[in-house]
């Protein structure tokens, strides 16, 4: 479980912002939150603000590390590391930072690079007190690694050869080390890539088809819940299908298609002709309730993106069912939807504005200087109270 994480020096980001999940115990405990040794933390936060304000880039991060922790290893020896540092730092690296509780103890994980090398990362994992796993420095001087390891299991031959571009937890998962194995499984599911938003369409939709041709269960859960979301749909098959032609050999794509039951009689409509929420809503449970079955982190860019606004708290609701969501899985979202703060608790929102040098920044509201416990959120966000509205200055 994600507590926090921070990060400076990226995207539109050029001060340091922290991204804290952990609540005090004033706050009353509802199912959206979860008691740890380490505190009580939300299962959910939601990123608010106009276009442009930089909501995207401050979930980009944790995108970020659930892929370089997992998937580097797998990219080109001379690939640059896929960060952009804010333009006017351009010559200073970037930083990150996260605290989680994974394998029953809490971890520190930090990282510094620039585009072309990693110059320091570390893993700490927490007793007592926080002692280092690893450590790794890059040395300017002999163009190499000082890697010290406490525990971890890495030969020292192999992670001196880590390659500039890899997480060295990549890196020794490719060694059969148990912990990097363990730490390098895909728990942070996503729809943003280094570009931002994964856009929908067909590739999305046969993406998800696929991904529920592989798990029946989330597959049923899937057909459930659009169809007690009232879309009109009784029912979601998806089936395996050759495509090709003469000029490609034919491959196997999984089709989804939507039953529809209609004066006793029932009809099927492959998904390129139900309606774009629909198909938004597919794609969505893909990614959503994959991390509610691994305990995972999804990171989801515009929740509500071509759904209807009152779809938002039923997907929300998810993350807040305890049969659901027995693995302690969390979400961290933008979010259009100003009603969304009718749900939430001011811990569990963040305002980001940009400011006039193109600097993003980003604020909890529960910090908002004046803000009270009875605050109507939505009304006082919608007058401008909190910032993070657009200006139309004439």
């Amino acid at each position: 479980m994600l507590h926090r994480y921070a990060f400076s020096n990226f995207q539109s980001f050029r001060d340091r912002v922290d991204v804290d999940l952990t609540l005090t115990h004033k706050v009353a405990l509802t199912d959206w939150m979860a008691d740890t040794p380490e505190g009580r933390v939300s299962k959910i936060l939601a990123v608010i603000g106009p276009n442009g304000s930089g909501k995207t880039a401050l979930l980009k991060p944790m995108a970020f590390l659930g892929w370089f922790v997992s998937q580097s290893f797998a990219q080109a020896a001379d690939a640059l590391i896929p960060v952009i540092p804010h333009f006017a730092s351009k010559t200073e690296p970037t930083e990150f930072e996260c605290l989680l509780d994974f394998d029953g103890s809490h971890w520190r994980y930090v990282m510094r690079c620039t585009e072309e090398r990693v110059l320091h990362e570390a893993l700490y994992q927490k007793g007592e007190r926080f002692r280092y796993v690893f450590v790794r420095d890059w040395d300017p001087q002999a163009a190499s690694y000082r890697v010290k390891q406490q525990d971890f299991g890495l030969a020292a031959q192999e992670a001196r050869k880590v390659r500039q571009n890899v997480s060295l937890i990549a890196w020794a998962a490719q060694f059969d080390v148990p912990l990097a194995r363990r730490m390098a499984a895909p728990y942070v599911v996503t729809n943003i890539n280094v570009l931002g938003r994964v856009p929908m369409g067909d590739a999305a939709v046969f993406e998800a088809a696929h991904h529920f041709s592989l798990r029946p269960e989330q597959r049923g859960l899937m057909s459930d819940l659009l169809s007690a979301w009232d879309l009109g749909l009784a029912d979601v098959d998806v089936r395996e299908m050759s495509a090709g032609n003469a000029q490609h050999p034919a491959q196997k794509v999984w089709v989804p298609y939507g039953r529809h039951r209609s004066g006793g009689a029932l009809f099927e409509l492959p998904f390129a002709f139900e309606s774009s929420g629909t198909q938004a809503a597919f794609v969505l449970l893909s990614r959503v309730l994959e991390a509610l079955a691994i305990g995972g982190l999804a990171v989801i860019d515009e929740l509500e993106n071509d759904l209807h606004p009152h779809m938002v708290e039923p997907i929300l609701g998810l993350f807040a069912h305890p049969h659901i969501n027995r693995a302690g899985a969390q979400i961290l979202f933008t979010c259009h939807s100003p009603e969304v703060l009718t749900l939430l608790n001011k811990a569990q929102a963040m305002v980001v504005e940009k400011h006039g040098e193109c600097e993003s920044r980003a604020i909890r509201l529960d910090k908002v200087a004046g803000i009270r416990s009875d605050d109507n959120l939505y009304a006082k966000y919608m007058a401008g109270a909190y910032g993070g509205v657009p200006r139309f200055d004439g």
